[in-house]
């Protein structure tokens, strides 16, 4: 498949700063740590894990709305690490993000048709009319009627509210899309019809998503290949199919042991893998496998070294010592 994003070794870290008249930094905080992967133009990689462990970061790292501390993110081959100005700006038309909070990620003082209408406006794609005719074309995109232009946030449901979060990610006419967790803050039944309507627009669309989520069940219908994160690092990748019948590490191995099963006989007869303890700071994470601490599989080594990344099997990689 062709390689549409690359990132190699990045690296994300926020200073912790300590004073009152003079700051200083004292620490920092290690939320994305040498980080590598592809994501292919057309798929769905899903990036799951526990909260904190660094997905959000990751995704806002990828297309720049965060400086990465260190590492590369190469589009097509053009580095975005040492891009800036214009040419950012040009890249970023073509790399938009649905963000987790339908309540908080649309100005509550700005109409619908201004908060979809401002891509056209930044990217100078429409003005006047023309403007005021993709914004409701936009809207029926996103099965919302394009009489809604006139009204604000506050006048719509959480699902609604999503829906034109949606559409004013496809406003630009993006090729990459982060979805940072979009169904979490919605309903059950909410939440299959933003999952539908982000299928329909890939397959109509031809685009190429990063899926965060928490919800594995989710996470194996809509994605082609999965990354699982644990604070700060990618433990695991692999196909769909081969991660959730064939997990390798232990990490893994415990978040699908925590997804219902509608079957009552396996799930009584299926291991259930209870971690020990909190995941550790990411400010001061342990030595060796980040994961050890809380591993029942861990050895001496696996305090000492930090397990490199490798494929294990074609398309599956690893980072354990076992």
């Amino acid at each position: 498949m062709e390689t549409l994003i690359e990132v190699r070794g990045l690296k994300k870290y926020f200073p912790i700063t300590r004073g009152i008249l003079v700051q200083r930094e004292v620490g920092a905080v290690k939320a994305v740590d040498d980080v590598s992967f592809d994501i292919y133009r057309g798929e769905t990689l899903g990036l799951v894990g526990e909260s904190g462990c660094g997905k959000t970061t990751t995704g806002r790292t990828l297309i720049q709305l965060y400086k990465p501390t260190a590492g590369h993110v190469f589009y097509e081959g053009e580095d975005l690490t040492e891009t800036t100005g214009k040419d950012l700006r040009t890249l970023r038309k073509r790399m938009q993000m649905i963000f987790q909070d339908p309540y908080a990620s649309l100005n509550p003082r700005w109409t619908i048709s201004r908060i979809i209408g401002e891509p056209l406006t930044v990217h100078k794609i429409a003005r006047g009319s023309a403007k005021n005719d993709r914004v409701a074309e936009l809207l029926e995109t996103v099965r919302l009627n394009s009489s809604y232009m006139n009204r604000y946030p506050h006048e719509f449901s959480g699902g609604q509210r999503q829906r034109i979060g949606v559409a004013r990610a496809m406003a630009s006419d993006p090729e990459f899309i982060v979805c940072d967790e979009p169904i979490s803050a919605l309903d059950v039944s909410i939440q299959a019809q933003i999952v539908n309507l982000l299928e329909d627009l890939q397959k109509e669309m031809g685009l190429t998503y990063l899926f965060i989520a928490h919800d594995l069940s989710m996470v194996r219908h809509i994605c082609n290949r999965v990354a699982v994160m644990y604070l700060g690092t990618i433990v695991e990748l692999a196909e769909r199919d081969e991660l959730y019948n064939n997990p390798l590490h232990p990490y893994t191995q415990a978040l699908l042991s925590a997804v219902p099963i509608p079957d009552p006989r396996a799930t009584r007869s299926r291991e259930r893998i209870i971690l020990e303890g909190d995941p550790p700071s990411p400010a001061n994470p342990p030595a060796g496998c980040r994961f050890h601490p809380r591993c029942g599989k861990s050895r001496e080594e696996c305090s000492l070294e930090t397990p490199g990344w490798r494929e294990v099997e074609p398309g599956h990689w690893l980072a354990c010592h076992s």
